[in-house]
């Protein structure tokens, strides 16, 4: 018994020896299956992302890398998962706008975005879209907001909970041009577009990704998109800038892991998450759902979380919002 546990633990030392000291180990990553955690349910925008990237790296390097959806918290159930996870690789958090947003929503986290993971790779910006019912008598920004001018109270935003992207986009929206509008939080973003195809809401700041197809059907109108510029996925859609100058309120997806992974195995993801986005199958179904490519080195990533962090604090304390 003693040299079964002896033995067994020299092979714990040598494991950790290796993972931390030896490069040509930690290249040999990954040797099983990694879980790439998701913090929303299946069918949102970064499930998607998460799957077309996991099956990318799946085919690339040879191990899978297998979606594990943990909603709740607005994403911080998964966040908190992978912050506490062994650092070793094969635990890693596919992040969206909601970890840029979530540091100034909660005042008491478990965890701390910008010390408790390691930044790995940016995948892609998106824009959101000012979707509207279809009854709504505006074809335009200007109009709509002429309509809600002239028609207090009767206006409602929907969202995808306290916090969400579409719901920090619209409070941006009515910080910027003075428009009222109620917000109405739902538990996810689907039920939220059912809410606005039926009538009971008149406006959704969706997620390009989610909203896309809606859209082409016809069953919602796009007013604008959020990006600086306008979109290749929905040329004839104008900017929010243009009619909002400065106007600015994309989402975003990449990847992080817990703090203390080893460098090498970062640096690999890096480099293999990279090489991913610059396949065109991957690129091409990432702009089917209106999303640009992001690439960069880690610490491209951490800068852009970082500025994200503190440019929807703004909009956050603005709007006086808190987490449920």
């Amino acid at each position: 018994m003693k040299i079964t546990k002896y033995l067994a633990l020299s092979f714990a030392a040598v494991a950790i020896v290796c993972a931390l000291a030896s490069p040509s180990c930690a290249l040999d990553y990954p040797t099983r299956p990694v879980r790439l955690v998701v913090g929303f349910p299946p069918g949102g925008s970064a499930d998607i992302v998460a799957r077309i990237i996991g099956q990318a790296l799946t085919e690339r390097m040879g191990q899978s890398f297998v979606v594990d959806n943990k909603p709740g918290a607005g994403s911080n159930l998964g966040t908190d998962t992978v912050a506490r996870a062994e650092p070793d690789g094969y635990t890693l958090m596919a992040e969206s706008v909601s970890n840029a947003i979530n540091p100034t929503l909660y005042k008491k986290l478990t965890y701390d975005q910008l010390k408790d993971l390691v930044p790995v790779a940016s995948i892609d910006v998106v824009p959101n879209v000012m979707d509207i019912n279809v009854d709504v008598p505006a074809k335009t920004v200007p109009e709509f907001i002429a309509y809600a001018k002239a028609n207090p109270g009767k206006i409602s935003m929907g969202s995808g909970g306290i916090g969400s992207s579409p719901h920090v986009a619209g409070e941006l929206f009515k910080m910027m041009t003075g428009v009222q509008m109620e917000h109405i939080p739902y538990r996810g973003v689907a039920p939220a577009t059912a809410d606005l195809l039926g009538g009971r809401i008149q406006v959704l700041f969706d997620t390009l990704p989610a909203a896309i197809g809606n859209i082409r059907a016809g069953k919602i109108r796009a007013l604008a998109v959020s990006s600086k510029k306008r979109s290749e996925s929905l040329p004839d859609v104008p900017a929010m800038n243009e009619f909002v100058p400065g106007y600015e309120a994309d989402s975003f997806h990449g990847i992080s892991a817990p703090k203390g992974t080893p460098r090498e195995i970062v640096e690999k993801l890096n480099r293999e998450i990279n090489a991913a986005l610059a396949d065109p199958k991957v690129k091409a179904r990432l702009a089917e759902l209106g999303a640009e490519v992001f690439t960069g080195t880690p610490e491209d990533y951490g800068r852009y979380l970082a500025g994200e962090i503190a440019r929807w604090a703004k909009v956050i304390e603005f709007s006086g919002a808190k987490a449920e």
